[in-house]
């Protein structure tokens, strides 16, 4: 039996007086990927700020027995560090020793290598996107909040992505993916949202 990564249940949130979800439950198991789908508007982002403990639901429970990474549809980078300067600000800020090689590592793995030392705001949007998902590379946290993430990528950007969710699960990981585009991986299933 897959181990419960999250399991959520009654959560209601209203935001500016128009109620997002009402009674909603939800669990994700290892190996699992639950696209979140709907209109703009309808609280998808919500619902993972919720489920990462940034914004605080009218009621319910959430409970989740692993460490989780959340990435908001924004890249998180600073755009005057180069994307390795902000990996190794994410490291730092996850409290971990992630030692130079693997940092480079990862930022080969996202196609960055000619630059890792440019400051952000010399890239452009996609290669922005990229070096926030570096995160992932380097990530140990087996719950994966996401964002929009395949946003400003292109083919093989999107296919890096998938590759790093399907690695996430055949550790044992899972994934709430809100997103537009379907991600085309086996077996995810939807929880559509309506406005």
């Amino acid at each position: 039996m897959n181990q419960s990564l999250i399991e959520v249940n009654d959560l209601t949130c209203t935001v500016a007086d128009e109620i997002l979800f009402d009674r909603l439950a939800l669990t994700v198991a290892s190996g699992d990927v639950l696209e979140l789908w709907g209109p703009n508007g309808s609280g998808k982002s919500t619902l993972l700020r919720c489920l990462a403990g940034l914004f605080e639901a009218d009621a319910g429970v959430i409970k989740s027995s692993v460490g989780l990474l959340y990435m908001g549809h924004r890249s998180g980078l600073n755009r005057l560090l180069s994307p390795l300067e902000n990996l190794r600000w994410y490291a730092g800020m996850q409290e971990r020793d992630v030692d130079p090689e693997t940092q480079l590592s990862a930022i080969r793995y996202v196609g960055l290598d000619r630059y890792k030392d440019e400051p952000c705001h010399t890239l452009s949007v996609g290669q922005m996107r990229r070096a926030a998902l570096a995160r992932l590379v380097i990530s140990k946290s087996r719950l994966w909040l996401l964002d929009e993430p395949l946003t400003s990528l292109d083919v093989d950007g999107a296919a890096l992505l998938r590759n790093l969710i399907e690695k996430l699960r055949s550790n044992g990981g899972g994934c709430i993916c809100a997103t537009h585009v379907k991600l085309e991986l086996p077996q995810s299933r939807v929880l559509e949202l309506s406005a």
